[in-house]
């Protein structure tokens, strides 16, 4: 039996862990390109939120990501279709196969769109003992019809922070988005596109910093010791 810890009688001393600086480096880093996922909210035939995901992918791409943009298109309401819905089933892969993420969705009613949030209602927080989204990397995004606002992007973070992804500081709002693209749907330049640069430049920054060690980052005491209870019931229990 591991000896109690000086000061800290609530604690588990066996599953105590002090952080490991040697564990912050990859052994093997990897040398593939980073997997990133675009999410955007609307389905209009001339979607900003559409056209600023396809922009950033671009830029994704020249800085050496692989990218997949998601057509939310016929993804049902959450709850209403089984999960083996085709729709369905595309995001959660896609979800797998991604190191990171960026979610883009327009303002609407001062809030994300539904389309955004049923997207991401589908992600689950766990897929048997894998956690699809848990330490992979985010970046959020908005497009305005108006002047200038961060309530998407701020329900986003929340949202990212419960789906324990790490979203990185930096963030883009485009407002008045009709006015920033041109008549091919390519992004105008403009301190808005500038900071789109800045937002993806991050992401990939911080996806290559952390994807390797991203079960560490995010190994944690308290599941630690949950997973020792159930583990203690399960090799205790007297009958199956």
């Amino acid at each position: 039996m591991s000896e109690p810890l000086p000061d800290l009688p609530n604690i588990e001393p066996a599953l105590f862990r002090v952080p490991d600086p040697a564990l912050l480096r990859a052994a093997q880093p990897s040398s593939h390109p980073p997997r990133i996922l675009l999410l955007y909210g609307s389905l209009r035939a001339r979607s900003f939120s559409r056209l600023l995901a396809q922009e950033a992918a671009r830029l994704l791409q020249a800085m050496g990501a692989k990218t997949r943009i998601f057509n939310p298109s016929g993804l049902p309401l959450p709850d209403d279709a089984p999960d083996t819905h085709p729709k369905v089933v595309e995001l959660r892969e896609l979800t797998q196969w991604a190191e990171g993420m960026v979610w883009c969705s327009p303002e609407r009613h001062g809030a994300m769109t539904g389309i955004m949030k049923t997207q991401i209602d589908w992600i689950p927080l766990s897929v048997g003992a894998v956690r699809p989204t848990q330490g992979k990397t985010l970046a959020v995004m908005q497009v305005c019809g108006g002047s200038q606002s961060f309530n998407a992007v701020n329900q986003m973070r929340v949202l990212g922070r419960w789906m324990r992804m790490l979203t990185i500081p930096n963030q883009s709002s485009v407002a008045k988005a009709f006015m920033e693209f041109d008549d091919s749907d390519r992004m105008k330049p403009s301190p808005y596109y500038d900071r789109v640069v800045d937002v993806m430049e991050e992401l990939v920054k911080f996806t290559l910093l952390t994807r390797d060690i991203a079960p560490y980052l995010v190994d944690r005491y308290s599941e630690r010791k949950e997973s020792a209870e159930e583990l203690s019931k399960r090799v205790n229990q007297r009958a199956i």
